[in-house]
């Protein structure tokens, strides 16, 4: 078939829009230009490894998620994790490396808050909005401006849920005597803010206040002083592992105060798949909770049901997602992946969370948050305050069983 000159001419024109129509945009289900890499350490192995890795879990949850939906700007985004191993040291030089080696376009929040307290300054440093837990209070009061909290893992304000469940407790039934052990680092000591306000405020005397380094290998003798002492409250102001040691010894000496409040360890699954039964009665406190109506939970509670078969979805997969949707809403409101523009938007405005609605204030803290919990049956429950109540606390402790 013959094709007139001005005809051809006119269908190579044709061609070539429709040619660089196509190279200018995406496929469906593809984002355009190199994806937005985000970088940072977490502790997948090592002392904190049960936490750091549902951390994990939680983030790449939310990645697939945006990806899903064309990724942020236009990008896909993917990961650059490196694993810490439960160090402090590392954790500082994956940050280093990840900005300046790996140029990542955005820093991830890491764990525990040792760990983000120590890189909270390399983000400042390099200009890198940094949306973690913190290092508790003391580093969101050193002046940085790229740090946020989102929600923060803030150890002082861990125990107000409780001490408010509490102070409704007729004064002739509180515990009268208290038992505290601390973890010596700082996640350890911010718990003691909240103990030291509320024993003086509900007239609880402190009978034993001591320190111990981590790992907690043993906690004979720190229970047989509790009971001898006739502490009827003990505060267990640590870690999975050493809250697991110490109510390993608990029972095993008899030990069966009014109650046991436990710091960080007891809202993680791990707690009931290591101790069963002698796991719970335990109190402690979250920041965020499936539990809690907020818009996403209930997606995220379907997931972590079909994926690994748990009804809520654990505390630390909440973070993870959490840090990354704040990211996210930042990231979308700059519209740009200029660090300064992210802060700046994130200091003037409102993100939405599955940890709720939150404003930053100068240090990058939203309001307080804490909810007061207790592990019934297995499950941890929220009992304070009364308007998120999910099971009425039990209490006194009922004692161990056979």
């Amino acid at each position: 078939m013959k094709v007139k000159r001005g005809n051809f001419f006119s269908l190579l024109v044709i061609a070539a829009i429709i040619c660089s129509f196509t190279l200018m945009t995406p496929a469906v289900g593809f984002s355009a230009g190199k994806p937005i890499v985000i970088g940072g350490s977490l502790p997948l192995t090592g002392a904190y490894a049960e936490t750091g890795q549902w951390i994990e879990k939680g983030m790449r949850f939310w990645a697939d998620e945006i990806n899903s939906k064309g990724g942020m700007l236009g990008r896909t985004v993917e990961f650059k994790i490196y694993d810490d191993q439960s160090d402090v040291g590392k954790a500082v030089t994956f940050a280093e490396k990840a900005i300046t080696v790996d140029k990542v376009d955005l820093l991830f929040g890491g764990y525990p808050g040792t760990a983000a307290r120590a890189v909270m300054p390399v983000a400042e440093k390099h200009k890198f909005v940094y949306v973690s837990m913190g290092g508790h209070m003391k580093s969101f009061e050193q002046g940085y401006t790229y740090s946020f909290g989102a929600p923060p893992l803030m150890g002082e304000w861990w125990y107000e849920g409780f001490f408010h469940w509490l102070a409704t407790v007729p004064a002739d039934k509180r515990p009268k005597r208290a038992a505290v052990y601390t973890i010596n680092n700082p996640v350890g000591l911010s718990l003691m803010d909240s103990i030291n306000r509320w024993t003086k405020k509900l007239n609880i005397e402190i009978v034993i206040n001591e320190k111990y380094n981590a790992p907690l290998t043993d906690a004979t003798a720190l229970i047989v002083k509790a009971k001898q002492s006739r502490c009827d409250i003990l505060f267990a102001n640590g870690f999975f592992p050493d809250g697991v040691t110490t109510m390993k010894a608990a029972k095993a000496l008899g030990y069966n105060p009014k109650a046991i409040v436990q710091g960080i360890g007891s809202v993680v699954p791990a707690w009931v798949k290591e101790l069963g039964k002698d796991g719970d009665y335990v109190f402690s406190g979250t920041c965020l909770s499936g539990q809690l109506s907020y818009p996403g939970n209930d997606k995220l509670n379907a997931y972590v049901k079909k994926t690994y078969n748990l009804n809520e979805y654990p505390l630390y997969f909440g973070f993870g997602y959490s840090w990354m949707q704040t990211l996210e809403q930042a990231v979308a409101g700059a519209k740009v992946l200029d660090q300064t523009k992210i802060r700046d938007w994130l200091k003037a405005n409102k993100v939405n969370t599955i940890a709720g609605p939150m404003t930053f204030d100068k240090r990058g803290l939203p309001e307080p948050i804490n909810f007061g919990t207790q592990i019934i049956n297995g499950k941890v429950e929220l009992i304070s305050p009364k308007n998120v109540q999910t099971k009425e606390p039990v209490y006194p402790k009922p004692a161990w069983e056979k």
